[in-house]
């Protein structure tokens, strides 16, 4: 095996050994100065500009920053506020704002929003969705509520829980007249329902009441 040796050894000094040093030995040699040399380039400050810091001191990664969530401070409602709004989003507001406060603060309703649609009046409640419709979507919704509502599964008409009467309701399976009632009073007082599932905000109706009537049931 061959041995590295002083360059004070043999009259041939370093050429010496080099000539008499095995192919692999040699290519083993060029390789390590190759590797040396781009270490003393890196040193040097030659990859500092790829990685955009100066050399010996650490890159942070830059990572994506998630948007805080917001919560609701004592005294306040946070509501989500999409449709034709100008700046859709989540906000936060002091107890008791209406639905028009949630849209100023959305920086406006668009042109095209009907807002004749929606009660402006109505109080806000923490963690709901507040939803402008444009003037196309309003329009569509009334020439459904003037024709045929959908049909249940068995073919009957669906109730029509933003126009029906407290008697209607009432013949709903597992609403009696006080529930009925409480659905009436509810509407009057908080607008309209945007979906069927609106109406487990009524005192009375848990997920398990609706899912017998969410079938037989429409907003529209």
């Amino acid at each position: 095996m061959f041995e590295w040796r002083s360059t004070k050894t043999g009259d041939g000094g370093i050429a010496e050994v080099w000539r008499n040093a095995p192919q692999t030995v040699k290519a083993a040699v060029v390789v390590a100065a190759a590797l040396g040399a781009v270490a003393a380039w890196l040193m040097c400050g030659g990859g500092a500009a790829s990685l955009g810091g100066t050399v010996g001191e650490p890159v942070e990664a830059s990572l994506p920053e998630t948007a805080p969530a917001i919560a609701a401070e004592p005294g306040e409602v946070v509501v989500h506020v999409i449709g034709a709004v100008r700046r859709p989003g989540v906000y936060a507001a002091p107890a008791g704002s209406r639905v028009g406060d949630a849209i100023e603060a959305a920086g406006g309703a668009l042109g095209n929003a009907a807002l004749e649609a929606i009660n402006l009046a109505r109080v806000l409640v923490d963690g709901e969705q507040v939803y402008v419709p444009t003037s196309d979507e309003a329009s569509a919704a009334a020439a459904a509520d003037h024709g045929f509502p959908p049909t249940g599964p068995a073919g009957g008409r669906r109730v029509n829980l933003n126009t029906a009467t407290a008697e209607e309701l009432d013949g709903l399976p597992g609403i009696g007249p006080a529930t009925a009632q409480k659905i009436v009073d509810d509407r009057a007082r908080n607008g309209p329902f945007a979906s069927p599932e609106d109406l487990m905000r009524v005192p009375g109706i848990g997920p398990k009441k609706f899912d017998a009537l969410k079938d037989l049931v429409t907003t529209r």
